[in-house]
């Protein structure tokens, strides 16, 4: 039976380049999700060797059917939080033209993310999710910024300035210019410190985001 008294339910998806999952991306932050009052679990989706399924569906299926499956039992908010890879893939649910209504978030919560697909930055993710020889078609049809609509979900996005591995401006800052030109509602914050992969950041600035995601989500209480 679900328990209604929290607001729902935020699936975690960790980094990993689409080659594994990073354990300090994972159920830490699935706790933290759970001290605020909502559910949380980790989704650890297929990664390595995900092509040559069409366009790197294997993980976004996997995820759209744990969405449909909260659903199914009951949930009724339901949220995604992914990091770098992880945070692409969190993002491709809630932009996806394909998705059904049951597969679709409604919230998503970004961090450092993999957003383009035809970037220079994150090569790795491009390569892992699509193969080395994907078209330029196939590399679009994936890349984040070119799939929002007016009706994608609220998101929250983080990033650092200092990201060395997944550029602020060629994915964050790119993924949240198309969400304000279809009126969609969205925070994002850029910190000026911090390398790539810091997850909860404990140890930098940017470790104010999980207040301030924290302050995000009691939208949603």
């Amino acid at each position: 039976m679900t328990d209604h008294t929290t607001p729902g339910t935020i699936l975690v998806l960790p980094g990993g380049g689409y080659h594994g999952h990073a354990d300090h991306e994972a159920e830490p932050v699935a706790d933290w999700i759970r001290s605020l009052g909502w559910r949380s679990r980790v989704v650890r989706y297929p990664a390595a060797s995900t092509h040559p399924t069409p366009l790197g569906s294997l993980p976004l299926d996997h995820v759209r059917a744990e969405i449909a499956a909260e659903r199914a039992a009951g949930t009724a908010r339901i949220g995604v939080l992914g990091f770098s890879a992880g945070g692409h893939l969190a993002g491709h649910t809630a932009v996806a033209p394909d998705s059904t209504p049951e597969q679709r978030p409604d919230l998503a919560i970004l961090c450092y993310p993999v957003v383009s697909m035809v970037g220079s930055t994150h090569v790795g993710s491009q390569d892992n999710l699509l193969g080395p020889d994907a078209t330029r078609e196939e590399r679009e049809a994936t890349s984040l910024e070119m799939l929002v609509t007016p009706s994608t979900p609220p998101m929250f996005l983080w990033h650092t300035v200092a990201d060395a591995g997944v550029l602020v401006a060629e994915h964050t800052y790119a993924l949240a210019a198309a969400l304000a030109a279809n009126g969609v509602p969205h925070e994002v914050h850029a910190f000026a410190d911090g390398p790539h992969g810091i997850g909860l950041a404990p140890d930098y600035p940017a470790r104010e985001w999980t207040a301030l995601c924290a302050a995000w989500l009691r939208c949603f209480d």
